[in-house]
């Protein structure tokens, strides 16, 4: 606790230096498998992982954030919660096993079958390594996570890109859906030497399953919202129109939740060792906010300006159709940056409870907009789900901040200066885009639209807005760490 501080700022470096390697691995797989593979390869993979996804927010049963939550967790209590997780893991992959039939006559796709009984097999995998990440995210051992995550990456890219090189088609999809997690528990298991001890009921057990039992249903109600869209589209619309929405709600998702899980991470255990004193949990939530909201509302603009050379340079010329959902999607990205951090405080303050409301309100409300524009295809279906987002964020908001010590009016205020200079940068971008010649290559264009609304907005934001004194603050912090390490 007394070193708290600097250690949630190196912990964060690392997060943002491994995360910002991930992002650039993962955008490159995207752009090699996004040319060497099709919609309808994309399309199957995504109708299984809708459904296997729904199962996997009951892997763990919220056990890793109810051992990252808690003040102490001894030995007998870890390897108890190991053993926990891998009856959960089998039960999940014996249900997927058994579900796999199901899923196949529910989309009419004979294939899905073979596919869904490989991705059976995650949810065991997983569950024999959450326990040793829970002890590495206690100790914020995030460098050697970064190291773990990196190098499990890394080896299920080069296996997904090789099998689509070779023509295994979708398979190259599902292979990374078995390797990432099957290297990352590898990674795990040897770089935390932790070796579970016999299984045991122990007195804390109780109070971390109730924890985790609110988490899981908090978690599983996100995944509804998020998900019912890709779901329902491929029951009606097929294999194609799935595969260019889910390419779309990926390439939109992708860069905002990395950011999120980056700072979420360290953010969660940070303000899990502040609770008992609400002025630095206040502090420590608002800065963490502050950050992600301030590189996240960049990314929406972006999307929203420049959808076209995105899609072009990332995806290929065979996505094109994915343009308009790209772009309809784009202000998701905000909404998901303003609601993710309130999570972390409800999940730190123990108000289980009240996410899972939250969690209800926004799924009911997510299921009768989808519905309402499934009939209208993946562009129909795109616009009901970006609008419903941006009309529950204000009231989700408030119902989550009240009573946690956190002003409406300070959440609010964090938006003000990188929103106006976001306005001001996408003005300044825009009109170097209408001053490139179309018959640029994409490349070009979007690195000139780029770099001139990045350099402005940082500008804006660190000359104009008043944020210099936050990265002051940052910086500072950054650099009595370095000295304290040399």
């Amino acid at each position: 606790m007394q070193d708290l501080k600097g250690r949630t700022v190196r912990a964060g470096l690392i997060n943002v230096g491994s995360r910002g390697l991930g992002f650039v691995i993962r955008i490159l797989a995207l752009m090699v498998l996004g040319r060497l593979l099709t919609p309808e390869d994309y399309g199957l993979v995504t109708m299984v992982t809708a459904f296997t996804g729904v199962l996997n927010m009951f892997g763990c049963f919220g056990l890793f954030q109810a051992a990252i939550q808690r003040d102490r967790l001894s030995e007998e209590e870890s390897s108890s919660l190991f053993w926990l997780n891998l009856v959960f893991g089998g039960l999940l992959t014996l249900t997927a096993l058994l579900a796999a039939p199901l899923v196949s006559a529910f989309y009419r796709e004979p294939r899905l079958l073979a596919i869904m009984d490989v991705i059976a097999f995650t949810f065991v995998i997983t569950a024999a390594g959450i326990q040793h990440g829970v002890l590495l995210q206690r100790r914020l051992s995030f460098g050697v996570s970064a190291r773990v995550d990196i190098g499990a990456l890394v080896v299920a890219t080069a296996v997904s890109v090789g099998m689509a090189m070779a023509g295994y088609g979708y398979w190259a999809i599902v292979s990374m859906t078995i390797t990432l997690p099957l290297a990352t528990t590898i990674g795990l298991w040897l770089s935390t030497g932790w070796v579970p001890g016999r299984p045991r009921l122990v007195a804390g057990l109780s109070a971390m399953l109730r924890f985790g039992g609110g988490t899981t249903l908090t978690g599983f109600l996100s995944y509804v919202t998020i998900n019912i869209d890709k779901l329902l589209l491929g029951r009606v619309w097929g294999t194609e129109a799935t595969g260019l929405y889910s390419r779309a709600f990926y390439l939109v998702n992708f860069p905002t939740e990395s950011l999120n899980t980056t700072i979420g991470e360290v953010a969660f255990a940070a303000l899990s060792r502040t609770r008992e004193d609400p002025d630095r949990l206040r502090r420590y939530f608002l800065k963490g906010y502050s950050l992600v909201v301030t590189l996240t509302l960049p990314l929406t603009v972006v999307c929203g300006l420049f959808a076209d050379d995105l899609i072009l340079v990332v995806l290929g010329p065979k996505w094109t159709s994915a343009v308009g959902i790209f772009r309809i999607l784009a202000p998701t990205i905000l909404v998901f940056a303003i609601s993710s951090p309130l999570g972390w405080l409800l999940n730190a303050l123990g108000l289980v409870r009240r996410g899972v409301q939250i969690g209800l309100f926004s799924a009911a409300f997510m299921v009768a907009g989808v519905l309402a524009g499934l009939p209208y295809g993946p562009h129909g279906v795109a616009l009901a789900y970006s609008s419903v987002m941006v009309l529950k964020v204000i009231p989700v908001a408030v119902w989550a901040l009240h009573g946690t010590g956190v002003r409406l009016r300070a959440f609010a205020g964090a938006l003000a200066s990188p929103l106006a200079a976001c306005a001001f940068a996408a003005a300044v971008g825009y009109g170097v885009h209408g001053l490139c010649p179309p018959a640029w290559p994409p490349v070009l264009r979007l690195l000139l639209d780029m770099g001139s609304f990045g350099a402005t907005y940082l500008v804006v934001l660190l000359l104009i807005a008043g944020e210099k004194a936050l990265y002051l603050d940052l910086f500072r912090a950054i650099r009595s760490r370095a000295d304290q390490m040399a």
